[in-house]
């Protein structure tokens, strides 16, 4: 009897065994299939990061691109607005027709990718964070004292940027 009570007692513990590994190996594989599901979830979302990253570069290459011929177009513009007032000094009529047609197609057409320029006016108050003080002069008036005697090259924005500032004299 004792024979078949060591035998019942290892049949048992054996039949214990077998149930653990079984359970170890479930519990091993379900933790394999987690730390499978982390990291696919994980590389899914840094995917998801580079795609969103990525547009985001192109897109600011795209406006960097514009904003480097728009910055090389600005000496031009001010050149045909010194050319038009001269032109308006004389009497050619036909002449002043011609470039004034052309300054508004060019103008137009900046205009429609993004070009605008920034309304500086004699008398608006000086702020050093849209404007850029060549000189500061004695004001006629005190008045005029901080505020902007006068407008020497003209401002530009490109969207919400501004790409060069206007260059202004303020009194003092």
């Amino acid at each position: 009897m004792s024979k078949k009570k060591e035998h019942k007692k290892e049949n048992h513990k054996e039949e214990f065994i077998e149930e653990t590994t079984e359970i170890s190996v479930e519990d091993q594989l379900t933790g394999e299939l987690s730390k499978e599901k982390d990291k696919f979830l994980r590389l899914f979302a840094e995917f998801e990061n580079y795609k969103k990253r990525t547009s985001k570069e192109r897109i600011e290459l795209f406006k960097t691109a514009s904003e480097e011929l728009m910055t090389v177009l600005l000496p031009i513009l001010d050149d045909f607005e010194r050319g038009l007032a001269e032109i308006k000094k004389s009497d050619d009529s036909e002449l002043l027709k011609g470039m004034e047609l052309i300054n508004n197609k060019l103008r137009n057409s900046l205009a429609q990718k993004g070009l605008t320029e920034m309304e500086v006016k004699a008398e608006d108050v000086f702020d050093v964070e849209l404007h850029e003080a060549i000189t500061q002069i004695p004001a006629p008036s005190d008045d005029l004292k901080g505020k902007i005697i006068d407008v020497i090259e003209q401002g530009y924005k490109l969207g919400d940027k501004i790409i060069r500032y206007p260059k202004v004299v303020v009194g003092q």
